[in-house]
C-alpha cells in the first residue's frame, strides 16, 4: 500500500526543498512538479511531491491521519 502525506514547502534549493510534515522538517523532491512556490502544500509519496493540494485539503488529510493513529492507540 501506498501512502502520501501532506506538507508545506519552506524553502527552494533548485529542485530540492524542506518541507513540514505536522512540525517535521524533511527534504523533498519537487522534480515532478512545474513552478513550485514556498508556502504551498503538496503530497509527498517516498520524498517526492507528487501533487499540489489546497491548504483546507492538507489539513483535512492530516486530520484524518491523527484520528487514525488516535484509533490505534486505545
Amino acid at each position: 500500500m501506498c501512502l502520501g502525506i501532506p506538507a508545506e514547502i519552506l524553502s527552494m534549493d533548485g529542485e530540492m526543498a524542506k518541507v513540514s510534515i505536522g512540525g517535521t522538517i524533511v527534504n523533498a523532491s519537487l522534480q515532478l512538479l512545474e513552478n513550485p512556490k514556498i508556502g504551498e502544500y503538496v503530497l509527498l509519496h517516498s520524498g517526492f511531491a507528487i501533487e499540489r493540494l489546497s491548504k483546507e485539503e492538507a489539513e483535512e488529510t492530516m486530520r484524518l491521519l491523527k484520528e487514525l493513529d488516535d484509533s490505534y492507540e486505545t
